[in-house]
């Protein structure tokens, strides 16, 4: 019997006593582990594998495979070089036992790739930034840009200090129009051009 089992991204095809080389897996030599992902069995092709089959393995010895150079040199490029030398990581395994159903209840090792992140708790999800609440939209009121010399971004300020309605104004006194032309750079504005007469005329047209 032989089969077609997939780790660290290679196919290997593996009977009953094969020794071969695979990426590095994490376990200890003499420890057995179980390849779940079994592309074909015999004649039997996966979909994409084959339920309830496996491969069982024992580990021989973690290794290290042929030093591998690799080269860089730019053309037209005095000095640009490299060499680097690579020796990859493998895991040497014999294989013990190939079962063609109830592989799920061995309770044998999985292999997993020592890189692998299998079984590592998930990422706590982060956190929510907190956003500022935005500020509450003013209150309904009216239309100060009735007023002289009142724009949008006087009527703004007004708001700002709590002025939404012309009832307001026309209830002022004589140092509350002081205190408020202090307040908003007015420079005397609210006396000269007589807000408080005419928020009185307005409050009663609204």
């Amino acid at each position: 019997m032989f089969a077609v089992l997939k780790t660290g991204g290679k196919q290997y095809k593996v009977q009953s006593g094969d020794v071969l080389r695979v990426e590095k897996l994490a376990a200890e030599a003499g420890e057995t582990v179980q390849f779940n992902e079994i592309l074909m069995l015999d004649g039997q092709v996966g979909a994409p594998i084959v339920d309830g089959a496996a491969v069982q393995a024992t580990v021989i010895d973690q290794i290290k495979g042929d030093k591998v150079i690799h080269f860089v040199k730019r053309r037209r490029k005095h000095g640009s070089q490299r060499t680097k030398g690579h020796r990859q990581q493998l895991t040497l395994l014999r294989v013990t036992e190939i079962l063609a159903s109830g592989g799920a209840e061995t309770g044998v090792k999985a292999a997993i790739g020592a890189g692998s992140v299998a079984g590592a708790p998930a990422a706590e999800p982060k956190a929510a930034k907190a956003k500022a609440p935005k500020a509450a939209a003013p209150a309904a009121g009216d239309d100060l840009k009735n007023l002289p010399g009142v724009g949008p971004a006087m009527e703004k300020k007004l708001h700002e200090a709590g002025v939404t309605r012309f009832a307001q104004i026309a209830a002022w006194t004589d140092e509350q129009v002081a205190a408020m032309d202090t307040r908003l750079g007015l420079k005397g504005k609210i006396e000269n051009d007589g807000w408080v007469a005419l928020a009185k005329d307005l409050a009663g047209k609204a």
